[in-house]
């Protein structure tokens, strides 16, 4: 991709007004870049992607095709959430690809992080290629990027929305968010009428899961991730913390502690909480969670998720951490 750079005259997006005028602007060179032709969305259910979806059906219509590609990686019943939300709600064309083999089984083995990541994004494009070529008129993919993807590309870590289709791709790129930060893509998603489930939703990195089981992927371990995570978010809900925190989720590293269960020696994984507040993903300060909370959940976590005897919480502020682990 070029011009990938903030214009310094663009005014930051905090009001409806404001997020009107940048819709009606986007409705009008989306229908430029597209024309008649049809556009293929990476549909996560995201607030991102849900956003994207939003402006093409203004935009486009019917020439949207949304495409949801469960890969595997996926929160505790996110799929099936993910395409009851778009189907019923939304009305949208949604075409649901189950991948869970073909991604966890290029990941085998792969423990360096921006190889996960690269692997993860470039079999995303070769999953919507192969739905286009089933299609008509497929021209344009539409890619819920935004600006702290972009910024982080470089230095800090690939995002599978960022860095270009390889050469061999058909598609042209559709990126109406590439310049809004995080909180300014709530503000456009409540202007378009998207539920508050929906524009408030809990951030997911592209990757998913991915990047919080750490290492080398084991459909073990990410099965502890997935249950340890569905515990947070359960427990943060049931005591008033949805919505109040800004990101909270599991990781589980690829290495192992000893413990005590049952009078006996335990050799099982840690698994490490991590709460963090932001308005623009760009810095991050810890989230005060109460410390009788925080030792219910890790009760919960130790007795019910397979594999895991240790539960930490992660104390650092961004910087020096990034808001995931990999």
């Amino acid at each position: 991709m070029s011009n990938n750079v903030r214009p310094a005259t663009m005014e930051r997006i905090t009001t409806p007004e404001l997020a009107q005028q940048f819709i009606n602007e986007q409705i009008s060179e989306l229908q430029a870049q597209i024309g008649d032709k049809k556009v293929l969305l990476a549909l996560s259910g995201g607030v991102d992607s849900s956003v994207v979806a939003a402006l093409l059906i203004k935009a486009v219509g019917r020439q949207l095709v949304s495409v949801h590609v469960n890969h595997g990686l996926m929160r505790k019943g996110e799929p099936e959430q993910v395409v009851d939300v778009f189907r019923n709600q939304l009305n949208a064309n949604l075409v649901y690809v189950d991948a869970i083999d073909r991604f966890l089984d290029k990941l085998v083995g792969v423990a360096e992080p921006e190889q996960k990541r690269k692997i993860i994004g470039s079999e995303f494009i070769r999953v919507f290629e192969e739905e286009a070529r089933k299609l008509d008129g497929i021209e344009f993919l539409a890619q819920g990027t935004i600006y702290p993807d972009i910024i982080e590309s470089g230095p800090v870590k690939a995002h599978h929305n960022v860095g270009g289709l390889p050469d061999d791709m058909q598609f042209e790129l559709v990126e109406p968010l590439k310049f809004l930060f995080k909180d300014e893509v709530r503000v456009v998603g409540k202007a378009l009428g998207l539920p508050d489930d929906m524009v408030f939703r809990q951030p997911f990195p592209g990757p998913g899961l991915g990047v919080r089981c750490t290492g080398a992927i084991t459909r073990d371990r990410l099965e502890a991730v997935r249950e340890s995570d569905a515990i947070l978010r359960e427990e943060f809900a049931k005591n008033g913390l949805e919505g109040k925190v800004w990101q909270y989720f599991t990781a589980v590293p690829d290495f192992k502690s000893t413990g005590v269960r049952d009078d006996k020696r335990s050799y099982d994984w840690p698994v490490i909480i991590r709460a963090v507040n932001t308005v623009d993903a760009m810095t991050a300060s810890v989230a005060e969670i109460p410390f009788s909370l925080l030792q219910h959940i890790t009760n919960r976590i130790v007795n019910e998720v397979k594999g895991v005897n240790r539960v930490l919480f992660d104390l650092t502020p961004k910087p020096t951490g990034t808001i995931e682990w990999e």
